[in-house]
């Protein structure tokens, strides 16, 4: 009996709890592996994307959101030829697609020190928000004429006609 490990294709998703079949179609190209990334959990609806782009300017990354997707490009600008005796340091250009949960938004990225940070935060709308329903007293079927409720004044002591 062989066992399957689908977590590797769950590493994509920001913000899903469930829904990780959509995960199918995402980063089936040869460079699957790079760059390598991080996905952190740091709020109840605050997520850190971090992806090791050493060797990349900010001018050579672009980001591009699309419903429920975030594309992270990289393109490095031709230099002046250079000869390596070892080049361990990848500068390929990559692109790395990120499927997001509904209500993901990327809220701001930064670069720093070989690794870019894009921070994500999921904004559910009110109508969408679980609420809670108040409980009250029950209804007396007299009450009830045509669908609606009767308001019913009550008789005060001394406005009784004699």
């Amino acid at each position: 009996m062989h066992t399957i490990d689908f977590s590797p294709l769950y590493r994509s998703t920001v913000g899903f709890d469930r829904l990780a079949s959509l995960l199918n179609a995402t980063n089936q190209n040869a460079q699957a592996g790079y760059p390598p990334y991080n996905i952190e959990h740091v709020d109840e609806n605050q997520y850190r994307i971090s992806m090791a782009v050493a060797g990349f300017k900010e001018d050579e990354i672009e980001m591009v959101t699309e419903p429920n997707s975030l594309v992270v490009t990289g393109k490095t600008k031709p230099t002046k030829e250079r000869k390596f005796l070892y080049q361990g340091i990848a500068t390929r250009n990559f692109e790395r697609k990120f499927q997001l949960a509904d209500y993901v938004k990327v809220v701001s990225a930064h670069l720093e020190d070989g690794l870019l940070h894009i921070e994500l935060e999921r904004e559910i709308p009110e109508a969408m928000k679980p609420r809670t329903i108040k409980i009250t007293n029950r209804t007396e079927p007299n009450d009830i004429v045509n669908g609606k409720v009767e308001k019913i004044e009550a008789k005060k002591e001394g406005s009784e006609a004699a």
